[in-house]
C-alpha cells in the first residue's frame, strides 16, 4: 500500500490520506482483514501529523471501511468489500457523464442528491 499526499494541494492532508486508502481499496489493492500501517508509522513515513493521520483513520471508520481496534490497529472492515464490486460501475459512470459533458463536481453532487 502505497499512501500518496501532496501537501501543497488546498485538500487537506487527512482527506488526502482517507481518499488514497479508498482509492486502494476500490482498487482491490487492499481488501477485507488487510492491516493499515499504525497511526504512527504513516505520519512518520509522510511526514505529517499524527493527529491528521488518526483523523483520517476516524473518516474511514466512520464511513465504515475500516475498523480500529485497540492492540489490533486499522483493518479493513468486510463493510468494504462492496467498493471493489463497484469500481467497474464507477469507471463507467465517469465516464459516461463525461461524455456527456458533465464534471466531476457537477456528478458529485448529482450522486449526492440521489442519496437514499
Amino acid at each position: 500500500m502505497l499512501i500518496r499526499i501532496d501537501p501543497d494541494s488546498a485538500r487537506p492532508l487527512f482527506d488526502q490520506v482517507a481518499a488514497s486508502v479508498r482509492a486502494d481499496v476500490l482498487a482491490g489493492r487492499l481488501t477485507p482483514g488487510d492491516r493499515l500501517p499504525s497511526a504512527r508509522e504513516l505520519a512518520d513515513a509522510l511526514e505529517i501529523n499524527l493527529h491528521t493521520v488518526l483523523r483520517a483513520y476516524q473518516q474511514l471508520r466512520d464511513e465504515g471501511l475500516i475498523d480500529l481496534r485497540r492492540g489490533r490497529g486499522a483493518v479493513v472492515s468486510p463493510a468494504a468489500a462492496p467498493l471493489a464490486e463497484l469500481s467497474h460501475d464507477i469507471a463507467a459512470l465517469v465516464t459516461r457523464a463525461a461524455s456527456l459533458g458533465l464534471s466531476p463536481p457537477t456528478l458529485a453532487a448529482l450522486i449526492k442528491e440521489t442519496e437514499a
